[in-house]
């Protein structure tokens, strides 16, 4: 081989000896450069430019409100589809049993179970003029120591303000915006909203004194065997629990018995008597009755600033259900529906007004779903028809008044 070819093919083999090495060098150089950026990506801070700053502002707060979004319609989507549980059956079998019914008008009782039928509850059955209990079916339930009053005890609250002055029946009571409401349409639309500014503007003191002058919180019979008290706080329930409010919107905190929301409507039928609830049970114990006043209620001015909000609830608000049974008579009421516990309450409170005299009818029931105040409601329309339609409203032989001890309560104002 001549000295030019050898010069050449040293030069060739130097070349490549350079480039492997130059290769080796660069692989070396970029696992080495990765791993030291890795190592400094931790430590270090990233100078952005105020475009990258807002582009990183703009998509920051498309995830927040992305996510608020998405939370939003999660929480929706759980509230649709929550269902409150019941754990008590709105029906029952043999609720007459162990009911002492010797001295009760037999056409009224017969009345009251067949209207109650199958549901879980109690009719209690009053002659407003006299306190006589005509019948009290299930009593078992009507003695216990009552139940939330739901909505009813607006009747006592809507007394208060009317006697307060704080209201009369055409007064427009701003709920929000402008949105006003009288005390007729809520008491027959049963709106807690404008019980719950009723009560806020009252204060516990005075709510829980006319509650107390109306019956509540005592025992409502005269010697009623197995009689039990409601519950009337002390004081008002906590602000968490919703104050004064919830107790005058839809009873919160509070317990009423059946008999005791009867001797309030039957004062409110009467004119302002409040009598002791006597339930006969024996002969000699009919013919030897004589009502019993606890107390004269100062209201009979007032009756007529709530009796067309308890005629509009069963002319076109919650008791309207009672119309598809009775309307030969005129009607008023108050509905009540609320639960405790996994057990659903429905009232009803009302009083036939006509011609030849009144009768209150309560109905309380207990249960799940199905219950709820138009139901009672329209279990006391089956009761007026069934009574109605066997000639229970015609004349009778007045029973004589009794002006017994009248026992005021202090005013504590």
């Amino acid at each position: 081989m001549n000295s030019g070819n050898r010069s050449t093919g040293i030069g060739l083999f130097l070349a490549g000896i350079f480039l492997v090495a130059v290769c080796q060098a660069g692989i070396a150089a970029t696992v080495s450069t990765h791993s030291l950026t890795t190592h400094k990506s931790k430590s270090q801070k990233i100078s952005e430019s105020q475009h990258a700053r807002r582009r990183m502002h703009h998509l920051a707060h498309a995830r927040a409100t992305t996510a608020a979004t998405t939370t939003a319609h999660t929480t929706l989507h759980a509230r649709h589809r929550y269902y409150e549980r019941f754990y008590t059956s709105s029906f029952a079998q043999d609720i007459t049993e162990g009911d002492v019914s010797t001295g009760e008008d037999p056409i009224v009782r017969e009345a009251a179970i067949d209207a109650l039928g199958g549901m879980n509850g109690t009719v209690v059955a009053i002659e407003p003029t006299s306190g006589r209990i005509l019948a009290m079916v299930n009593q078992k339930l009507a003695l216990s120591s009552g139940a939330q009053p739901c909505s009813t005890i607006k009747l006592s609250v809507a007394l208060a303000a009317l006697n307060e002055g704080i209201i009369t029946k055409e007064t427009e009571v701003r709920l929000g915006g402008r949105y006003h409401m009288n005390l007729t349409m809520a008491l027959a639309h049963s709106n807690n909203a404008y019980f719950e500014a009723l009560g806020r503007q009252l204060g516990f003191e005075k709510v829980s004194y006319y509650a107390h002058q109306y019956g509540l919180g005592e025992l409502a019979g005269y010697s009623i065997p197995g009689e039990q008290l409601g519950i009337y706080p002390n004081e008002e329930i906590s602000s968490k629990l919703g104050g004064v409010g919830k107790m005058c919107s839809f009873g919160e905190g509070v317990s009423v018995t059946p008999l005791q929301l009867g001797a309030l409507v039957s004062a409110i039928s009467n004119g302002g008597t409040l009598y002791y609830l006597q339930h006969p049970t024996t002969p000699e114990e009919i013919a030897d009755f004589q009502p019993v006043v606890k107390r004269r209620l100062d209201i009979a001015p007032l009756i007529p600033e709530i009796s067309d909000g308890m005629e509009g609830a069963v002319e076109f608000g919650t008791a309207r259900r009672l119309r598809t049974n009775f309307n030969e008579e005129e009607v008023l009421g108050k509905t009540g529906t609320c639960s405790h516990a996994g057990t659903r309450f429905g009232w009803f409170a009302s009083y036939a007004k006509t011609n030849v005299g009144h009768i209150v009818v309560v109905v309380f029931l207990e249960g799940g779903r199905p219950t709820f105040g138009p139901k009672a409601a329209e279990i006391a329309g089956l009761m007026y028809r069934n009574l109605y339609d066997h000639n229970f409203f015609m004349a009778k032989p007045t029973l004589p008044s009794n002006t017994a001890t009248i026992n005021q309560l202090s005013d504590p104002r």
